[in-house]
């Protein structure tokens, strides 16, 4: 299956042709079946939706919603006004950022979480970016403003209950 690019917020800086082809590339590249719908919304949705799944009320650059199994699918939510923020901080385009978010949430959708392994999903982000052609990724950056990305739960309950 074929992810789908959901834009709550649209921006003329970002091709959606362009991020389906490459969120195809990820979703490969991270080895995930199923559906992937990417949500490309604002920082207050995503404020929103960082509290109600982590109880953070602030903002974040990209959250995943696993399917009940990993490996099967599930939702990423990218925040534009982050992404772009980080992309000028970090020096590159807006397309780019979220590309590396994408990756970012693929891999956490397979079940990875560098909050808890002891590198592994550092080491095959790094891979993967390498293999995908991106900059450095959202686990090696140190951007103090920014909290890394997290998968918000793994329970089939958070797919359900989710608001996409």
């Amino acid at each position: 299956m074929r992810p789908v690019i959901l834009e709550r917020r649209r921006t003329k800086d970002l091709s959606r042709l362009a991020l389906a082809r490459f969120a195809n590339k990820a979703q490969r590249a991270a080895g995930l079946s199923g559906e992937v719908n990417i949500l490309l919304t604002g920082d207050s949705e995503m404020q929103r939706l960082n509290l109600q799944f982590r109880h953070k009320d602030k903002p974040t650059d990209v959250l995943s919603f696993p399917a009940a199994q990993p490996s099967e699918g599930g939702d990423i939510a990218i925040s534009i006004g982050t992404a772009r923020a980080q992309a000028a901080e970090i020096g590159h385009d807006l397309l780019t950022e979220v590309k590396v978010l994408i990756l970012h949430g693929m891999l956490h959708l397979t079940g990875h979480d560098h909050e808890v392994d002891r590198g592994q999903m550092s080491r095959l982000e790094q891979k993967l970016r390498t293999e995908l052609k991106l900059p450095a990724g959202l686990i090696e950056r140190k951007v103090p403003s920014r909290s890394a990305t997290r998968s918000p739960t793994r329970s089939p309950s958070a797919r359900a209950g989710r608001r996409l």
